[in-house]
C-alpha cells in the first residue's frame, strides 16, 4: 500500500503589486497543513501560483512602459522571494501565462462551447477595472465600486457566456449531499442562499483587452478570469494532456484554501465548470476569515497593507508564522496589530516555549554534567505530564484535519505550560540538595527533555525553522528517528545523550525597541 495522497491549493495571487500579510496568512496556513500531512505519512502535493492576465495588468504595464509579461515577471519573482523567506515549501508554482496552463484552458473552453454550455451574446454592465468586477446599479455605493470606492465605467461588448444557471439545481443537490464540501458552515449557508436567489449566466470572454488566453475559435475574444484562473488547479496537474499522471494521482483536491471574499467563485463557478466538463469536484473548499486592520480589510487598492518582508527582517520567520497561525481562529476574522505580534512572541514563544528549553538545559548542565539522565519510576505528578504528552499528538492531528490551526497551537501550548508548571511543582533546585532525591531529580530532568522533544515534533509544521535549533541543544540533531511523528511515544531520548546549551530560541523583544 502506498501513502495516502493529499492535495492542497492556495488561490493564485494577482501580480498587480507585492503581496501583503493577509496573503501570507493563506499561504503559510496551506504550507503548514501540507507539512503536517507529510509529517503524518501522506504523499502531498501543494500548489500555489499567480493569476497574471486581465485588463488591469495590461493597463498597469502600459503605465510603467512595459510589456505585460515583463511587468508580471518582476512581481512574481517577488512572490517567490516572499514564500522562500516564509519557509513555504510548495510542490509547484503555476503561472497562468505558462503554455502548460493556456493549453488546458483553451481545450476546456472549446469543449464547453461544442457541447452548448458556452454561447455568444452581448453584455452590458458597470465595470470596476481595479477590482475586475461587474456591478449592478443597486450594488454601487454613491455611484462607485462597493469594494474599492472608485469609479466604474459602463461597458457594452460582444461576449461569450457560460450557462451557469443550467447547473444551479445540480450544485445545490451536491452541497446538500456533501455537507463538508464548503467550510465553515457559515460560508456554506451564504453560498446556498446566493444560489437560491438565482444564478445568471456568466460572462467568460472579453474583447476590450488583449492580455490573456485567446478563445481558440474566435481570437478577437480573450478568455475571461473565471475559466482562466480557476482552471489552474487542474492545469498544474497536467489535466487533459499526455502527461496527466499528477492529475490521476492527486485529483480531486482535498482542500482549496481561499479567503472568504472569493468563496463564491470557488463554491459556485468552479464546481459548475467542473460539472459541465465532467470532472470530479474538490473534496473541501475552506473559506478563512480576513486579517483585519483597525481601518478595515487590508487591500492593495486601499493602500493599508503590511509588508511581511519587513516583519520577517524585524522579528524572524518563526515568530511571524506562529503569530499568523495563532491569531486567526477558524472561520472568523482576526485583527493584525504589531503590538499583539510582540505580545505573542514575548509571552508564548520567549516566556513559555523558549524559557522551558533554557531552564531544562541549564538544570541538566548543572545537576547531571550536561547529559540527559536515566529516569526512575514515575510518580503521579510525573505521570500527569507523560499522559498529556501522549494525548496531545492525536488532539493536534484532529484539529489540523479540521483546519483549526490556532486551536492546534493552543493544544501544544498546553503541554508546554504543563511542563513549565511541572518545574515549579517538583522544585528541582530543592531536590538537588538532597542525595536521597537524586533518582527523582533524574526523572524530572528526563521528563522535561522528552516532553520538549515531543512538543517540538508537533510544532515542526507550524515553525519549520524551529526544530533544528532545538535538536542541537538537546543533542539529537543526528537522530532523525526522534524527529518523526512515529516517534511521539514516551521514552525515546536515550539516557546519557549529551546536550549542548545554546542561545535563547526567542529573545524577548523590548517594547521600546519595537
Amino acid at each position: 500500500m502506498g501513502k495516502p495522497t493529499f492535495y492542497i491549493t492556495t488561490p493564485i495571487y494577482y501580480p498587480s503589486d507585492n503581496l501583503h500579510i493577509g496573503h501570507a496568512y493563506t499561504t503559510v496556513a496551506a504550507d503548514t497543513v501540507a507539512r503536517f500531512k507529510r509529517l503524518t505519512g501522506h504523499d502531498v502535493w501543494f500548489l500555489t501560483g499567480s493569476d497574471e492576465h486581465g485588463q488591469k495588468i495590461e493597463r498597469m504595464a502600459r503605465a510603467n512602459n512595459q510589456e505585460p509579461q515583463a511587468y508580471v515577471d518582476k512581481i512574481v519573482a517577488g512572490f517567490k522571494e516572499l514564500w522562500s523567506k516564509l519557509d513555504v515549501e510548495y510542490s509547484d508554482f503555476i503561472r497562468t501565462s505558462e503554455d502548460r496552463h493556456k493549453k488546458v484552458v483553451s481545450e476546456i473552453f472549446a469543449r464547453l462551447y461544442e457541447q452548448g454550455d458556452i454561447y455568444k451574446a452581448t453584455y452590458e454592465g458597470l465595470y470596476c477595472t481595479p477590482c475586475e468586477a461587474f456591478w449592478t446599479e443597486r450594488q454601487l455605493v454613491e455611484g462607485n465600486c462597493p469594494d474599492c470606492n472608485r469609479g466604474v465605467e459602463l461597458l457594452q461588448e460582444e461576449s461569450y457566456f457560460f450557462r451557469q444557471s443550467k447547473y444551479a439545481d445540480r450544485l445545490l443537490e451536491y452541497i446538500d449531499q456533501h455537507p463538508g464540501f464548503i467550510q465553515p458552515v457559515s460560508r456554506r449557508n451564504e453560498v446556498v442562499s446566493f444560489i437560491k436567489m438565482g444564478l445568471e449566466d456568466l460572462c467568460v470572454s472579453r474583447t476590450t483587452f488583449d492580455w490573456g488566453i485567446k478563445v481558440p475559435f474566435d481570437p478577437k475574444h480573450v478568455i475571461y478570469v473565471w475559466v482562466d484562473a480557476l482552471t489552474n488547479y487542474i492545469s498544474a496537474l497536467g489535466y487533459g494532456t499526455e502527461n496527466d499522471e499528477l492529475f490521476r494521482r492527486y485529483w480531486p483536491a482535498d482542500i482549496h484554501l481561499v479567503g472568504k471574499d472569493i468563496v463564491r467563485f470557488h463554491c459556485i463557478i468552479w464546481p459548475i465548470l467542473l460539472m459541465a466538463a465532467g470532472i470530479d469536484l474538490p473534496k473541501r473548499v475552506i473559506g478563512h476569515g480576513w486579517l483585519l486592520m483597525e481601518s478595515g480589510k487590508m487591500s492593495k487598492s486601499k493602500g493599508n497593507v503590511i509588508d511581511p518582508l519587513v516583519l520577517i527582517d524585524k522579528y524572524g520567520v518563526d515568530a511571524i508564522r506562529y503569530y499568523l497561525l495563532r491569531e486567526l481562529p477558524f472561520g472568523a476574522d482576526g485583527y493584525y496589530s504589531e503590538d499583539n505580534l510582540v505580545f505573542r512572541t514575548n509571552v508564548d514563544l520567549a516566556n513559555d516555549l523558549g524559557n522551558l528549553l533554557s531552564r531544562t538545559t541549564a538544570m541538566i548542565n548543572k545537576y547531571f554534567d550536561g547529559r540527559i539522565p536515566q529516569p526512575g519510576s514515575a510518580t503521579a505528578l510525573d505521570q500527569e505530564l507523560i499522559d498529556l504528552a501522549l494525548q496531545t499528538p492525536a488532539e493536534v492531528e484532529r484539529l489540523v484535519d479540521a483546519f483549526e490551526l490556532s486551536n492546534a497551537l493552543v493544544a501544544i501550548g498546553r503541554l508546554v505550560a504543563r511542563a513549565n508548571k511541572y518545574i515549579e511543582e517538583t522544585s528541582p533546585w530543592t531536590m538537588a540538595k538532597d542525595p536521597d532525591e537524586h533518582d527523582q531529580l533524574a526523572t524530572v530532568m528526563y521528563n522535561l527533555a522528552e516532553s520538549y522533544r515531543m512538543a517540538t515534533v508537533m510544532l515542526t509544521a507550524f515553525m519549520p525553522g524551529f526544530p533544528a535549533r532545538v535538536w542541537a541543544q538537546l543533542g539529537i540533531s543526528d537522530r532523525s528517528d526522534l524527529h518523526t511523528w512515529e516517534s511521539l511515544t514516551w521514552g525515546r531520548i536515550p539516557p546519557g545523550t549529551e546536550i549542548s546549551r545554546g542561545q535563547p530560541l526567542f529573545p524577548r523583544i523590548e517594547t521600546e525597541k519595537k
